[in-house]
């Protein structure tokens, strides 16, 4: 079904403005289980910096704090070009559909700020690149279909192509890594290399390769 979905939104024209970039929420509060504590995130600074830099990078203004609310996330997501979400992943399936996933951001009156996999599937994405810079955000269910999750409902939802991460990787590393991918992009046109690129620029601060290597492009690789 993902794939089908996938093919029929891809046929029609991409419409797009600019980019989204997203850093830092004023994080949810929200139940995992019923019955259980309600709980918090972590803030997170390196992410805040990472949007800053970046949306500098990308020309646009960053939504930080409570104004990355869900609600402004979903009316801008489907015309922007590139998407860079830099906050919390979560792998819990919120929806009980079996489609894994949130992107974590803040909540407002219309919202409870966390953005699921099942809620992102629906919407109408045109954008060449969705970045998903957070933690384990390329998890979910293993099927024969391979892994259902956040990164498969972003591609079905019709992005060219998302970078998502398969652990928990270091706030300030992953910052590092991100700005130097959207700093190479432009000059490689290639995604995956720029990809590359950038984390061998973040390797000489960073030794530890758990701290920023749990990145990895999905779909198309070339910028068009």
């Amino acid at each position: 079904m993902l794939q089908i979905a996938r093919i029929a939104k891809r046929d029609r024209p991409r419409e797009t403005a600019g980019a989204l970039v997203v850093g830092n929420p004023v994080m949810p509060i929200f139940q995992r289980n019923p019955g259980e504590e309600p709980e918090g995130l972590k803030n997170l600074p390196g992410a805040e910096q990472e949007a800053t830099a970046i949306a500098a990078m990308l020309n646009t203004q960053p939504l930080i704090g409570s104004e990355a609310t869900e609600t402004a996330v979903v009316e801008r997501i489907t015309s922007a070009g590139i998407v860079h979400l830099a906050t919390h992943g979560l792998l819990d399936d919120f929806s009980e559909s079996g489609l894994l996933g949130a992107i974590a951001l803040a909540p407002s009156d219309r919202d409870d700020g966390l953005l699921t996999s099942e809620e992102i599937i629906g919407l109408e994405l045109n954008a060449d690149l969705v970045v998903l810079s957070a933690c384990s955000t390329g998890g979910g269910s293993i099927t024969g279909d391979g892994i259902i999750g956040l990164s498969r409902a972003v591609i079905g939802a019709g992005a060219e192509s998302v970078i998502v991460s398969l652990w928990q990787a270091d706030d300030q590393a992953t910052a590092q890594l991100m700005e130097e991918f959207y700093r190479v992009l432009p000059q490689t046109g290639d995604r995956a290399v720029a990809l590359r690129q950038a984390m061998l620029a973040t390797l000489p601060d960073y030794p530890n390769v758990r701290d920023w290597g749990a990145f990895m492009l999905i779909g198309e690789s070339a910028s068009q």
